[in-house]
């Protein structure tokens, strides 16, 4: 049985723990292969594809789009489940699940760049400061943390970014900076491990790339109840997903869910690739794959 990690072409600005599945899978009888999602491919070739460090899937979403959908088409089983990424491809997702009844920070959604919708943004969200971000992306890119004066500053460069292309606003969350970002695991539905996010001095960015610091924590009793809440509220169950949280007066707000390429951290906790290698093979011999495994 052979499985493709996707991948991207070139993995050197970023930090990536995706090798320390290989020997787990390796070990259920799982022949691992690493493969870029920009490859010219035989999809057929493979029993499973697992969508993982598709880090620059942002810059061309539409072409990213077209991959999987061949990947889904080809006689193999994608994972996430393409109806699923289509989903979380674009931010706005966030809006489905306030819905449901989930916690979300504060957004604001807009298809047009409007920058008395920005002006308004503080006195909506009763803040000092705002994030604006694109509806699809990945990596903190064209994440701008603005304040009054920062937005005059930098509307130029705004409307040259977002002129057309839909974006979200939200009140920057001090507690990021005090307090850090948390991220919890969930392997086929089942809680794995969680991690605390903090940035570095004079940064709001959490990952790694940007100089964030990384440590596994146990995650209390509030934020475990919350991400069961948002696991419930995502149907299929996802082969994996990473909820990020963070904390307003003690209360989870959900950041987002990610289930197309998130790391997921098996460097800080040392059995979670193992777990994650039993939850897909248990889900693969539940007879859902293409091939009737």
């Amino acid at each position: 049985m052979k499985v493709a990690l996707l991948s991207m072409d070139n993995l050197d600005d970023f930090v990536c723990y995706d090798e320390l599945l290989i020997e787990p899978l390796n070990k259920l009888g799982w022949e691992v292969e690493v493969v870029s999602w920009r490859a010219k491919e035989n999809w057929n070739r493979f029993d499973v594809v697992i969508v993982r460090s598709t880090w620059d899937y942002q810059d061309e979403p539409e072409r990213f789009m077209e991959v999987l959908e061949s990947i889904d088409a080809a006689d193999c089983r994608l994972e996430n489940a393409l109806g699923t990424i289509k989903w979380n491809l674009d931010k706005r997702y966030l809006a489905d699940l306030e819905r449901r009844g989930i916690q979300i920070v504060p957004t604001k959604f807009s298809d047009h760049f409007d920058l008395e919708i920005l002006r308004d943004a503080f006195d909506t969200f009763g803040c000092d400061e705002i994030v604006i971000k694109p509806c699809i992306s990945a990596n903190a890119d064209d994440t701008f943390r603005l304040t009054r004066e920062g937005l005059v500053e930098w509307s130029v460069k705004l409307e040259s970014l977002f002129a057309r292309r839909p974006h979200m606003v939200q009140p920057f969350i001090q507690s990021v900076v005090q307090n850090g970002e948390y991220s919890l695991f969930y392997f086929d539905g089942k809680y794995s491990h969680a991690i605390l996010k903090t940035p570095k001095a004079g940064d709001f960015r959490v990952q790694e790339e940007h100089g964030g610091i990384l440590q596994r924590v146990g995650p209390s009793d509030e934020l475990r109840a919350a991400g069961s809440r948002v696991m419930s509220a995502v149907s299929p169950t996802p082969l994996y997903a990473r909820i990020d949280f963070v904390l307003e007066r003690d209360e989870p707000m959900l950041m987002e869910i990610e289930l197309i390429e998130p790391s997921l951290y098996f460097n800080l906790d040392s059995d979670s690739a193992e777990r994650f290698a039993h939850a897909f093979d248990k889900r693969m011999a539940s007879g859902l794959g293409k091939r009737g495994w």
